[in-house]
């Protein structure tokens, strides 16, 4: 009796454990959202935890409390961000069933992102240059690359599979031309360019498609 008492107990110590894990990550994830427009908006030299909590409902107290600095923050913020475009890109792979179709898809997202969520990519490439830099930034940024490389592996292995011909070149490789790709854009769409994510569109297709080895 007393030991199934005591399993019962630690039970309950586990699920209250679990529990505040779960509003924790809640709650960091949600100070997160409400950081990231000041943000894209301001980018990581001229952010400070203190301008944050003067562009959002929580004080700079709570942010500290949930994250240690600003370089905490920043990185959370952009993983979180990362992870949901490679969901969306991996939705392509899981759909197509043709590599024009895949083709298709594949330039429309690039294009939709760049025009939607331009100042979230300024953020990233702004902490990718802090890291050349800053060693505290190099892990995660490390990180969240290898992730964005195997997403872009991903779309050129489908893309080969349907066509029925071989990558001509290296994940890294690839990862290397498309992340090009998308940076160009991102400058002159942030410049006022109205052609900048069409083109991205149109130069996104033609890249899948150089990327077949020569039969």
């Amino acid at each position: 009796m007393g030991q199934a008492v005591t399993e019962i107990a630690e039970r309950n110590r586990e699920r209250v454990a679990r529990r505040q894990v779960d509003k924790f990550a809640e709650r960091r994830a949600e100070l997160a959202a409400a950081a990231l427009q000041t943000l894209a908006e301001l980018g990581y030299a001229r952010t400070s935890l203190r301008d944050i909590a003067q562009n959002s409902k929580f004080s700079h107290g709570v942010l500290h409390y949930y994250f240690s600095d600003k370089i905490e923050l920043i990185t959370y913020c952009v993983r979180q961000y990362k992870a949901e475009c490679v969901a969306r890109y991996d939705n392509i792979v899981a759909t197509a069933d043709s590599p024009e179709e895949l083709r298709r898809q594949f330039g429309a997202v690039m294009a939709g992102t760049l025009r939607d969520d331009a100042q979230m990519h300024r953020l990233w490439y702004d902490l990718r240059n802090q890291s050349l830099f800053d060693e505290s930034f190099r892990s995660d940024v490390g990180e969240i690359d290898q992730s964005l490389e195997r997403m872009i592996w991903r779309i050129v292995s489908k893309h080969s599979d349907l066509a029925g011909v071989p990558p001509a070149v290296s994940s890294s490789v690839a990862y290397a031309m498309f992340d090009g790709l998308f940076q160009q854009a991102l400058i002159r769409h942030l410049g006022g360019s109205q052609t900048a994510a069409d083109d991205l569109q149109a130069n996104t297709d033609r890249m899948l498609r150089s990327l077949l080895a020569a039969s």
